[in-house]
C-alpha cells in the first residue's frame, strides 16, 4: 500500500506541488530553495511574485537553518511552536529558501505547522517547504480538502486529506526585524497572548511587505461582501454572529464565540458565494482577541482596510 507521506516527500524532492493540510489553512506546497517549483506555485495560484511565502519548518532547529533565530525568537518558538506563529527573520547568508520565495527580500517567514501531517511530510522531505494557502490569489482560503481540491487541485501531482482545518485563518506574523517584535498580520495567536509574553508589540512601521496577506483586497469571494450589517439587504446572504443573529447554517457562530467564527469564516464565505447572491453581509464581530484577526480578514474580503 502507498504511503501518503512518502509519496508527497518525493513529489516535493521531484519539484512537484502537493497540496498540503495545516491547522491554519490547506496550503499548496512546494520545496522552497528550488526557484522553479516556487514559480509553479505562483503560476498555480495567480499569486503577485513582490509577495513572500512562508517556509515551513518541522522543529525550532531547521528554523535556525533557515534565518537568524535570536532569543526573542526563541522564546516566541518555545511558547507558540508548533502552531500558527510565524516569524520574520534575518535571512541566512546561505539561505535555504530561494530568493523568490522570499520576493528579494532580505528577511524570511518561517514557522512550524501545528498539523502532525505537515510536519510529518516535511520532516520526510528534510528541508524547508513553502505552503501558501491553495485558493487562487485573493480567494477565501480552503479550510477543507474538497475546497482545495476546487481551487488549485489540478496543479498538484499530490493531495493530502488531512480533515478540516481546526483554526480557520491563516498564521498571526510577527516580524523580529528590529529592537522590538512587531505584529505584521493577526492571527489566532492573538494579541494579548503574544504581549504576555514578550511585552508591547510594535506597529509594522512600513513592513506590511515583508508578510503575506497583506493586500487591501483579499480572501474575497466573488460576490461583494459588507461588513458591519445589521441585516441583510434584499439578494443579500447574512453571515450572522450571535444569538438570533440571521438565518440557520449562515451563522458564524450562533452563540458568539470568537473561536468558531474564525474557523467557520472562509468556509461559510465559500457556501455563500456559491448561492450566487447580489452580495454577502457580515454581522459586527468584536474586535478584541481572536475578532481582529477576523476583521482584519474581512475588510481586505470587502476591499479596503478601516
Amino acid at each position: 500500500m502507498s504511503d501518503p507521506v512518502a509519496d508527497a516527500a518525493a513529489a516535493l524532492s521531484r519539484g512537484d506541488l502537493v497540496l498540503l493540510p495545516t491547522e491554519t489553512v490547506y496550503g499548496l506546497a512546494a520545496d522552497a530553495g528550488n526557484a522553479e517549483a516556487v514559480a509553479r506555485i505562483f503560476a498555480a495560484k495567480g499569486r503577485p511574485r513582490f509577495n513572500p511565502l512562508i517556509a515551513h519548518v518541522d522543529s525550532t532547529g531547521a528554523a535556525a537553518r533557515v534565518g537568524e533565530m535570536s532569543p526573542m525568537a526563541g522564546i516566541l518558538a518555545d511558547r507558540f511552536w508548533p502552531g500558527p506563529l510565524t516569524l520574520v527573520l534575518p535571512t541566512l547568508r546561505d539561505s535555504l529558501v530561494c530568493d523568490l520565495a522570499r520576493a528579494g527580500l532580505d528577511s524570511v517567514a518561517v514557522r512550524v505547522p501545528g498539523h502532525p501531517l505537515a510536519r510529518a511530510v516535511i520532516g520526510a522531505f528534510g528541508g524547508p517547504v513553502v505552503a501558501p494557502s491553495a485558493n487562487r490569489s485573493g480567494r477565501p482560503s480552503p479550510t477543507t480538502f474538497a475546497d482545495a481540491v476546487g481551487e488549485t487541485g489540478p496543479s498538484a501531482s499530490v493531495a493530502l486529506d488531512g480533515g478540516d482545518c481546526a483554526v480557520g485563518l491563516e498564521s498571526t506574523v510577527v516580524s523580529l526585524l528590529g529592537d522590538r517584535p512587531r505584529l505584521l498580520r493577526p492571527g489566532s495567536v492573538t494579541r494579548a497572548e503574544l504581549e504576555a509574553v514578550v511585552g508591547p508589540l510594535e506597529a509594522d512601521a512600513g513592513e506590511g511587505h515583508r508578510s503575506p496577506g497583506r493586500l487591501t483586497l483579499h480572501y474575497a469571494p466573488d460576490a461583494p461582501v459588507r461588513i458591519e450589517a445589521d441585516e441583510a439587504r434584499p439578494g443579500e446572504i447574512l453571515l450572522g454572529f450571535g444569538p438570533g443573529v440571521g438565518e440557520a447554517g449562515w451563522s458564524l457562530s450562533p452563540t458568539g464565540e470568537l473561536t468558531e467564527a474564525a474557523a467557520r469564516l472562509f468556509r461559510l464565505l465559500r457556501e455563500a458565494d456559491r448561492e450566487h447572491p447580489v452580495g454577502i453581509a457580515v454581522s459586527p464581530i468584536p474586535d478584541t482577541g481572536l475578532g481582529e484577526a477576523i476583521n482584519d480578514r474581512l475588510r481586505r474580503a470587502a476591499g479596503f482596510i478601516g
